[in-house]
């Protein structure tokens, strides 16, 4: 699958992949950042963003894409960084290609299967009805019945776009990613990985917990774990500087 993406700057390469729900415009701001240092690709991963979509929705699959991506523009020596989904997507690819990786960032995300916690999310995006909902403010107020949260509601509505004057659609596929929710939570294959990898995790969030460390050192043999306070799962977007500080310095 051909992925859409926007290339920044310079360089070694480093691809930026985003997590569930999300696209590569999360990761814009400090992308550009990382820019000044590096050749930056975001990318879209399938069923999101501008990428095509698909029935299909493995970290197989994810992992593939990728490895087409990298193979297709002639990359190597690639830094990779992957947010919560994209977290494992690269895990997983660390795991099938690691020649083509130098180092590798996760962002508060395990290799672990997680239990199903976004029923909440897909029930509200599966409730609206575009073909009557005429603006985004509609599809808000729809959506607060299901979500609570405004800062949730305006990430997931960054994916309604304007199909036609009056009539707006989704950029990611939520019947499929309703459909295969149960791949998205799976746990990466138990495959030793020595590629040197970063895992960030946000102090607030429960994606990786302290509990999670031996089975991360055990199948990731030369990772370090780093914890950014204050912060959920969101590290990138609510503390951007230590983030930053902590990538460039690993990559160092």
């Amino acid at each position: 699958m051909k992925l859409h993406y926007k290339k920044y700057g310079e360089g070694q390469p480093m691809i930026i992949v985003h997590g569930l729900f999300g696209t590569l415009d999360n990761w814009q701001t400090i992308g550009k950042k990382f820019a000044e240092n590096f050749e930056v690709y975001l990318i879209d991963q399938r069923n999101h963003g501008h990428s095509p979509k698909s029935e299909e929705m493995s970290y197989e699959l994810m992992a593939e894409d990728l490895h087409e991506f990298i193979t297709d523009l002639n990359l190597s020596d690639v830094i990779l960084i992957g947010h919560s989904m994209g977290g494992k997507t690269v895990m997983t690819y660390a795991t099938k290609h690691p020649e083509y990786i130098d180092k590798m960032i996760v962002v508060d995300i395990a290799p672990k299967r997680y239990p199903m916690h976004h029923q909440q999310i897909l029930e509200g995006l599966n409730s609206l009805d575009l073909a009557k909902i005429k603006n985004r403010r509609e599809a808000d107020e729809q959506l607060k019945k299901y979500i609570d949260n405004i800062s949730i509601r305006q990430f997931l509505l960054k994916n309604l776009y304007w199909i036609d004057k009056g009539q707006l659609g989704w950029r990611i596929n939520i019947p499929v990613l309703t459909n295969k929710m149960e791949n998205i939570l799976a746990e990466i294959p138990m495959i030793k990985v020595e590629t040197p990898t970063l895992f960030i995790r946000g102090e607030k969030s429960n994606y990786i917990t302290e509990d999670d460390y031996q089975n991360i050192y055990n199948q990731f043999s030369n990772s370090e774990i780093e914890t950014i306070y204050g912060v959920g799962h969101w590290i990138h977007a609510e503390n951007p500087l230590e983030f930053y500080d902590l990538v460039i310095e690993f990559c160092s």
